[in-house]
């Protein structure tokens, strides 16, 4: 999900940190409990942030509120009200709290299965084209990106296909650009790349599959996972805010995926997002969305589901 925002000093994540827990002391029960928020306190942190920026949270999903603001407040040590002082009055601490609140959790290939589908059902959709469009909205670090890329090289899809994604977050939009990865955090990428490859490449002998180091290498010494160059040359990258803005790249899509991303938004906003995603996907375009989230509502009339992706129908009759 992403906003616009105020330009503001750059600032160490450091000193970021501290100016966030320079009111607070260490944790005491009384304080734990002040995590427990309320609906009365997501409205204000709503209130405040619109006040004092030009973000808008007004339609995120007050649940998703309220774990992503006690994970905060656990992480910092503080409490709601501190956190609220101290936001209001320093734009740099506001900032660094959207980007946290704003991320979402990704990785290479989650959902193998998934993948698999995407490999085998519904990528041969496209194998006549021309040139394929994908669109990764909500991106986060790029996992999903590169995800999709390792596949359409395997089906020969890759050259002829045209990769952007978009993030309202600008750090996590660096690090997808960037395309290097913890190996701690993420030893399960070799094991869910071998999951969705075992069986081979459209019913071919699994030997004629390329292996992993075709798309990234372990850097074991220094902890890093690195996308192979040609990967990270890839895509295109924008600054996007799924609440405000329009299609920022003028074109249409053939794939849209937007996995583990409106299901942080109330039900206006998903049907306003999946609405944007409509008018810009060709005729017979796909849209993936991710294990939990469903389309219901106006935007059920916009899309026939087929196995684990949504197929723009023709609604001009």
């Amino acid at each position: 999900m992403s906003f616009q925002q105020k330009t503001v000093p750059a600032t160490s994540s450091f000193v970021v940190i501290r100016l966030i827990i320079r009111f607070t002391k260490h944790l005491t029960a009384q304080q734990e409990s002040d995590m427990d928020i309320d609906e009365k306190e997501i409205r204000r942190f709503q209130s405040t942030i619109s006040k004092h920026s030009t973000y808008d949270f007004s339609e995120y999903s007050v649940n998703s509120l309220k774990r992503r603001l006690s994970k905060l407040l656990k992480d910092y040590g503080s409490d709601f009200n501190r956190l609220i002082m101290t936001i209001e009055s320093d734009a740099v601490v506001m900032e660094q709290v959207v980007k946290r609140i704003t991320v979402n959790t990704t990785e290479l290939f989650r959902d193998p299965k998934i993948w698999r589908n995407i490999m085998l059902e519904l990528l041969p959709r496209f194998s006549t084209y021309p040139s394929i469009n994908v669109w990764h909205p909500g991106c986060s670090t790029g996992q999903e990106v590169y995800s999709m890329m390792i596949v359409l090289d395997q089906l020969g899809l890759l050259e002829r296909s045209n990769i952007f994604a978009s993030d309202l977050n600008t750090d996590v939009l660096e690090k997808a650009r960037a395309g290097t990865y913890r190996l701690r955090f993420n030893r399960e990428y070799v094991d869910n790349f071998n999951e969705v490859f075992q069986q081979g490449v459209n019913g071919r002998p699994e030997q004629e599959y390329k292996p992993f180091r075709s798309y990234f290498s372990i850097d074991e010494t220094r902890d890093l996972i690195r996308m192979n160059k040609f990967l990270c040359e890839k895509p295109v990258y924008k600054k996007i805010d799924l609440v405000m803005d329009d299609n920022p790249f003028f074109m249409n899509f053939d794939i849209i995926i937007c996995r583990n991303v409106i299901i942080y938004f109330n039900y206006a906003l998903q049907n306003r997002v999946l609405s944007l995603f409509h008018r810009n996907m060709h005729e017979n375009g796909c849209l993936v969305l991710g294990l939990h989230e469903s389309i219901i509502g106006p935007c059920g009339n916009l899309f026939t589901k087929r196995d684990h992706f949504y197929v723009k129908r023709d609604n001009k009759t």
